[in-house]
């Protein structure tokens, strides 16, 4: 049925719940598991006088704390697929995109054949305001996505 999933993680407590549901059907299937997590742009830029960009983002830092903090989410992520029972798991870390354009990118990168995320399910206003990545992925994906609330 399924032999490469891929499990899009933030490491928050409602992304647990889907790595859980996904590793449990990775498990049942013997498929592959690639967990990626996105870290999405930088968004605060500083200016010198000058007017020349001087933003953490351009500081040699930037990178190595992005990628300290996709550690804190993946490491604990591929513990858990290993005590799920699944041995092919390979950990992904974006660095610098949309989580949306992240996952997909993944997906595609590694040949996913399903793509297993969460959701706040959230409606009207807030949905608007606070945008969904997960809307954003169902709408653009080429293989299934497995939505978990």
């Amino acid at each position: 049925m399924y032999t490469r999933i891929l499990i899009a993680t933030d490491g928050s407590e409602l992304a647990a719940k889907g790595l859980q549901k996904g590793l449990e059907l990775a498990a049942q299937l013997g498929a592959q598991v690639d967990i990626v997590t996105v870290s999405e742009p930088w968004a605060v830029g500083m200016y010198d006088a000058m007017g020349w960009s001087a933003g953490y983002e351009a500081s040699p830092e930037y990178k190595k704390d992005r990628e300290a903090g996709a550690q804190k989410i993946l490491e604990p992520a591929v513990a858990a697929a290993r005590a799920a029972g699944v041995a092919n798991v390979q950990p992904h870390h974006v660095l610098d995109r949309y989580a949306a354009d992240g996952i997909i990118d993944t997906a595609t990168a590694c040949g996913s054949d399903l793509l297993v995320m969460t959701s706040h399910g959230r409606r009207g206003v807030t949905r608007v305001l606070l945008g969904s990545q997960t809307a954003e992925v169902l709408a653009r994906s080429t293989v299934p996505v497995l939505v978990i609330r």
